[in-house]
């Protein structure tokens, strides 16, 4: 990949020579943050970019792995060496620690630039936990000591939602996961922000935890298409592209009219607006590092379009064609009882739990390989 000196500087003909990204994470309040753990990408990212975070979850494990088989593979057997009881389960997350721990590394001096709001590299709880409090909480309290700058991502489920509130209390910077919709949002902010009520009630340690709440934006509009398929509901799809953008945008201000302490996040994107729409907002966009080459290589312009709505009428005739819309994009829409079986709640657990098992089975051909 050619490489792309950052400067501000404006050329002969008034054009801005730097990629769009980096206009955007250096002109306005928006945090760029990689949606992957791989140094290769990662580097490339902060150095280009503008990137300041990241993210590693089984599934990017898994494609790190993959990628990169001449490193990976023999270190997987110096692990089994190494931990000679561990079995593939073990030592398949070894190898994301290992993954996070150097990610966390290159972001320490965005951390320190930003006085820990950002150089967050976000890891994610195991998915095969998601139906146990105490687990989650306590290995989001071992993720968070790993390194001074992970983040740790735990589902918006109704039990994860409170596994946040209590790892919070107990010191952990949390980055909500599996969560798609204005309402799972909002329910995570506000408890994060009784997890920090009960640190200050009982004086423990101020810090800059960086918390911040994810919408999957692309995968809520995955989601919306699977009920228009199945319900048979006939709608201009282009229609479809717009719901996440308006999830992510009506929660952002939801967060800034409550005055929230953490941020939205923007990730699962399906199109560039899941970035552009967005860009603006004292909030965090996190696109794979793909999506982030493509839209500098077509630069996509880095403007100012977080107070500019959704056109009403998209809204609307989403409303009127697609309940499932309300659901995710009212504050009220649901409950956190609803959470859990929420169609993309569903879709996404059982993909991370998918790769999970994926990667257990990868670690097995390494330390029992097939005769």
């Amino acid at each position: 990949m050619t490489s792309i000196t950052a400067t501000t500087s404006v050329t002969e003909d008034g054009t801005d020579p730097r990629p769009s990204t980096l206009r955007a994470a250096q002109d306005t309040p928006t945090s760029l943050w990689n949606d992957s753990a791989d140094p290769r990408e990662l580097s490339i990212s902060i150095a280009e970019y503008g990137a300041v975070g990241a993210t590693c979850n089984p599934v990017i494990a898994l494609n790190c792995i993959k990628s990169d088989p001449d490193t990976w593979i023999p270190r997987l057997r110096e692990l089994a060496a190494e931990f000679p009881t561990a079995g593939e389960s073990e030592l398949g997350w070894k190898a994301v620690e290992e993954l996070s721990i150097g990610a966390a590394k290159l972001l320490e001096p965005a951390f320190e630039a930003s006085g820990g709001r950002n150089g967050r590299l976000s890891m994610q709880t195991d998915p095969r936990f998601h139906r146990d409090k105490s687990a989650l909480v306590e290995q989001a309290v071992y993720f968070s000591g790993l390194a001074k700058n992970i983040i740790v991502k735990i589902p918006a489920t109704e039990l994860g939602i409170d596994a946040m509130e209590e790892a919070v209390y107990r010191g952990v910077s949390i980055n909500a996961t599996v969560s798609f919709t204005v309402p799972q949002a909002v329910a995570v902010a506000e408890a994060l922000e009784r997890g920090l009520a009960r640190r200050a009630a009982e004086g423990l340690p101020e810090k800059e935890f960086g918390n911040v709440v994810t919408i999957m934006g692309g995968r809520l509009d995955d989601w919306l298409k699977v009920v228009v398929k199945r319900d048979k509901i006939l709608i201009d799809p282009g229609l479809l592209e717009w719901a996440g953008v308006a999830a992510l945008k009506k929660a952002h201000h939801t967060f800034v009219e409550r005055g929230f302490s953490s941020r939205v996040l923007s990730a699962g994107f399906r199109n560039y607006m899941q970035w552009s729409e967005l860009v603006g907002g004292d909030l965090v966009i996190s696109p794979p590092f793909q999506w982030q080459v493509d839209i500098n290589t077509n630069q996509i312009p880095a403007e100012n379009r977080i107070d500019v709505p959704v056109d009403p009428e998209i809204i609307a005739t989403l409303r009127a064609k697609i309940p499932e819309f309300s659901r995710a994009y009212d504050v009220d829409g649901m409950q956190p009882a609803e959470f859990d079986r929420f169609g993309a709640t569903v879709t996404t657990l059982r993909q991370f739990l998918d790769a999970d098992a994926q990667l257990d089975a990868l670690v097995r051909d390494v330390i029992v390989p097939a005769v």
